[in-house]
């Protein structure tokens, strides 16, 4: 009988999947020996980015997974706050607000981002673990985007939630070297680390930025732990063996970061934030993933839980 296309696939993909699996266990076995120090905690929160359901149904799968807690955006109503903190006290899960703006427009930019970091901060059903900010325009001048890190650091001192500022493209700090500018100048700017983004502007694995990449680790509270390479924010499925040298480099920037918040006995949080596509890659014309998402988050959710607890 002819070999069909979908088969072959098929039978790649099990001929493989025991050596990519056993290289991505080794990882999560291969604990490093961090000095912890008593106040260290380490949360993995899911992402609701891609998923198709109701906010009661993505609660239920991200616990069922072994999930601390969830992040998305600040819902802007207030029927979608309902649902949310509904589901979220229902399940037992923390939660991180993202909050940002859209305008173009400067001035209406900050306005949009105060409104939503605010109403975030100040809800009384749930406390946020965190806020995590994606605000500002790479086009923005240096004193347009200090406002809203100016805000946000005010704000996080009035409220005590740790509200950091994320290292993504088009935002504020979508360049190592300009987010270095920022963090030499603003002593109290506080990181959401998704480096992969940084991988991707600057085409490397960034070895001819060590020292700017470590000042940001340094300020860095939030992991977005994704896997970028050279030309874009996401390998096509981490585990296989062609992204071993992307995965590793990634690995090594988080371990400094739990190595610094377990010997300070400070809290860490990790958001696990594969995406769909078109961060995910697809067959031309089909549009069909070449990896399953969800079992992605969940690979690394529970590689980075046995790395670090």
């Amino acid at each position: 009988m002819p070999l069909t296309r979908r088969k072959f696939f098929g039978m790649g993909a099990s001929a493989s999947a025991a050596m990519m699996l056993t290289s991505f266990e080794a990882l999560a076995m291969d604990k490093p020996a961090f000095q912890t120090t008593q106040g260290f905690s380490l949360k993995i929160m899911a992402t609701n980015w891609g998923f198709r359901g109701t906010m009661d149904e993505f609660c239920a799968k991200a616990k069922k997974e072994g999930y601390d807690g969830i992040e998305l955006w600040w819902p802007g109503d207030a029927a979608g706050q309902q649902e949310l903190f509904t589901a979220l006290k229902k399940h037992g899960l923390a939660v991180g607000f993202l909050c940002g703006g859209s305008s173009s427009n400067w001035q209406e930019h900050l306005t949009q981002f105060k409104a939503s970091v605010d109403a975030a901060a100040g809800n009384t059903a749930q406390r946020p673990l965190y806020i995590n900010c994606h605000a500002g325009r790479d086009y923005f001048s240096f004193d347009q985007n200090k406002a809203f890190i100016d805000h946000t650091t005010q704000l996080a001192k009035k409220t005590g939630i740790g509200i950091y500022h994320e290292s993504h493209r088009s935002r504020i700090l979508f360049a190592a070297s300009i987010a270095r500018h920022f963090i030499e100048k603003l002593p109290d700017l506080r990181l959401t680390l998704d480096i992969s983004h940084w991988c991707t502007v600057h085409e490397s694995l960034l070895g001819d930025q060590v020292e700017t990449v470590n000042m940001a680790l340094e300020r860095t509270d939030h992991i977005h732990a994704r896997v970028g390479h050279p030309e874009g924010p996401q390998v096509s499925d981490p585990r296989a063996p062609e992204w071993e040298g992307a995965v590793k480099a990634h690995i090594a920037w988080w371990d400094s970061i739990v190595e610094k918040k377990k010997k300070a006995g400070l809290p860490l949080t990790i958001l696990t934030e594969f995406g769909p596509p078109d961060y995910m890659p697809t067959l031309p014309y089909t549009r069909q993933p070449l990896a399953d998402q969800w079992a992605i988050n969940v690979h690394m959710m529970q590689l980075l839980r046995k790395r670090y607890s």
